[in-house]
Formats: C-alpha cells, sequence, structure tokens
C-alpha cells in the first residue's frame, strides 16, 4: 500500500510538472529574481512621467505577482501609484512561461520596430527560464495597421503572438489553471524612491494644495542626488524606520501637495521599487 501510494504521488507530481505534455520550464526561486516582466515605456512623454513608470507585470521566483492596479482618474491623483500582489502556483508559473514561449518568448533576444507612427511606446517583456535571459520588445504594439510598407510577415505574425500574450496577462483568471491565483492585495515594497524638485504653485486658484511637512530629519534641500533627466530634481531611496515615517503622509498626498522644509516648498515624486530594483 505504501509504495502503490508513492507510486501515485509521482504520477501526480509529473502530471502537474508536465501539463498538457509539456517539460516543467525552469526558473529562478528567490523573492527578488524575475520571472517574467512586461512593462510599456518610451514615447512622448514629460521626464516627471519616465521617473514614475512602473511595469505592468512582475512576477518573481517566489511566485510573488505585482500588477498596476485600477486607479481614479482624477488630477491630481495620488501621490502613491496603485499597486497590488497576489500569490501564483506554480502550475500557473509553469502555464505563464509555456504562454510566454507560445509567443516567441523564450528564443533570441529580438526588438520590432514599426515605421509610420511617432512618440509611440515600446512593450518589453523579459522572461528569465532555463537559466538565460530573454528580452522581446515591440514599438507600438497595438497600434499596428495591416499591410504597412517595410513589414514582412513573419514580423506581422511574431507582433500579433506578442500582443496576444500582452492581453492574456491582462485577464489571468480566464485562462490560468483552476485556483492558480490567490487573492490581492497591496503591494507591500521595502523601498521607495523620492524625487524632490522646487515648488511651483499652480496658476488655476482651483487646484491650491494644502501643505505637507516633511517628516524625516535630512532636509529636502539636501536630500538625494542629481537626476540626470530632470535638471532641478534629486532623487534618494528611502527604506526601514525612515519608510514607516513618510508614509503616512505620502499616502494623504497627491501630485500636487506642496511639501515644507525649513521654509521652503518642494514638490515630491514617488516610486515604490520592485524586489529586483534598488537605488536610483
Amino acid at each position: 500500500m505504501i509504495a502503490r501510494g508513492l507510486f501515485l504521488a509521482l504520477v501526480a507530481f509529473a502530471v502537474a510538472a508536465c501539463g498538457e505534455g509539456r517539460e516543467a520550464i525552469e526558473h529562478p526561486q528567490g523573492s527578488d529574481e524575475l520571472v517574467l516582466r512586461a512593462a510599456v515605456g518610451g514615447g512622448l512623454v514629460p521626464p516627471e512621467y519616465v521617473l514614475r513608470e512602473l511595469p505592468g507585470f512582475s512576477l518573481y521566483g517566489d511566485r510573488r505577482l505585482v500588477v498596476r492596479g485600477p486607479e481614479l482618474e482624477i488630477y491630481p491623483g495620488a501621490a502613491l501609484p496603485n499597486l497590488t500582489q497576489r500569490q501564483v502556483s506554480e502550475d500557473g508559473v509553469q502555464a505563464l512561461l509555456a504562454a510566454a514561449g507560445d509567443a516567441g518568448l523564450l528564443g533570441p533576444d529580438r526588438h520590432y520596430d514599426f515605421p509610420g507612427i511617432a512618440d509611440a511606446g515600446t512593450t518589453t517583456f523579459t522572461v528569465v527560464a532555463d537559466g538565460e535571459r530573454h528580452v522581446v520588445s515591440a514599438y507600438a504594439l497595438g497600434l499596428e495597421a495591416p499591410g504597412q510598407p517595410g513589414i514582412s510577415e513573419e514580423e506581422n505574425e511574431a507582433r500579433a503572438a506578442l500582443l496576444e500574450f500582452s492581453t492574456k496577462l491582462s485577464d489571468l483568471q480566464a485562462w490560468l489553471p483552476e485556483g492558480s491565483l490567490g487573492p490581492e492585495e497591496p503591494y507591500a515594497f521595502d523601498e521607495l524612491r523620492v524625487y524632490v524638485r522646487p515648488y511651483t504653485a499652480s496658476p488655476e486658484p482651483e487646484l491650491v494644495q494644502a501643505e505637507q511637512p516633511w517628516p524625516l530629519a535630512t532636509p529636502l534641500a539636501t536630500f538625494g542626488q542629481p537626476v540626470e533627466i530632470l535638471p532641478d530634481a534629486r532623487c534618494a531611496v528611502v527604506a526601514g524606520e525612515e519608510l514607516a515615517t513618510l508614509l503616512p503622509a505620502a499616502r494623504e498626498a497627491n501630485e500636487l501637495t506642496p511639501w515644507t522644509s525649513e521654509g521652503a516648498r518642494y514638490l515630491l515624486l514617488f516610486r515604490p521599487l520592485l524586489p529586483d530594483e534598488h537605488g536610483c
């Protein structure tokens, strides 16, 4: 009976690992090791937007998934972005990696351009599997017009596969194995990137905001280091006790909140760091 039970357990494990006749895809296991990411960046956007850009989908080795959550379309928006996290079962991770392979993301690194469209963003997929890191990107993904000159049929098919995969990432419940997804909860970040700029008052009276005192010991005038893409900005990363002190005030603030420090006013941009990110 013991031997029969062990045999059945091994069979069940093999079926779960392979799923639909596929061999299990090896992937990193660490909580700060990236497995799969989809991010859109670039395009004609102001530097402030670039500084706050976040990937839309990041899956880690401990099977924690971090995504952008829904946000109210109001202005000014909240100072902190809405990020959520949830656990994905190993069956779910294997289904995601298999779908990534079907979309051409487990082969050589590639970039797919698309002439004729200006100032669009680039969608970048990063997959770490079977000991290799694969990066595939596509400019203006989803904005394609059929029959564009200079685009081969092979490229059109590759872009279509990437777009289909990107769409699937936004609705995991519809196709991952049942029970793959744990409950959603707010993303618990350990580090927060803070950008500091001089405050410029809004010319619109209805957008005048209440001031928020800066709660940390280091004054904002000397906080952080210069930022290359935004000459009047400085950047530093807050963690530990300082993060615990700052977060309550940051959660009450919005994009236009004036932060006061030693009699001066500043504008702060907040960018939570993901598990594989550090520094400015």
